[in-house]
């Protein structure tokens, strides 16, 4: 059975960085660019929302005894194998964990151009995803438990 209470608490938190990052969706990339802190900001909050989808996902895979993920990257796959997110969110999510890998581990510089285009494209993305959890819950006993925890 799903930990819908710590599912619901990590859901809450990637709202609260959507919003923080909300800040920053129409910064330019000479702006972005030229400013390094916002670079860490930025960065830095993107990362953690990555990190915190994956760690819903890793929640509901270990709660429901899926397939257990080889990287970061598979574990979006396994939602997707057992149709908990859509191709595309799949594919979105694939590529994000991709950056999120280049931030945390510097292969090489963080490429301005993608960051703005995450802020300005991709950014609704992590709500498409938060949905994806939302509609997963609702049809795994979050209602259930809405009524008896109301």
């Amino acid at each position: 059975m799903v930990d819908i209470p710590l599912i619901l608490k990590k859901l809450s938190k990637l709202e609260e960085y959507y919003k923080q990052i909300e800040e920053f969706k129409g910064i330019t990339l000479n702006e972005y660019s030229n400013d390094w802190k916002i670079q860490r900001i930025v960065e830095r909050t993107l990362q953690i929302m990555i990190e915190t989808c994956v760690d819903i996902a890793n929640h509901i895979i270990a709660d429901n005894k899926l397939r257990i993920p080889e990287s970061y990257a598979d574990t979006f796959k396994v939602l997707h194998e057992n149709t908990i997110v859509s191709d595309d969110l799949f594919n979105t999510m694939n590529k994000m964990v991709k950056f999120r890998n280049v931030v945390v581990h510097q292969y090489s510089n963080v490429n301005a151009e993608i960051v703005i285009v995450i802020l300005k494209k991709h950014r609704e993305d992590f709500m498409k995803y938060r949905d994806a959890i939302v509609m997963y819950l609702k049809n795994h006993g979050f209602n259930e438990y809405h009524k008896n925890n109301a």
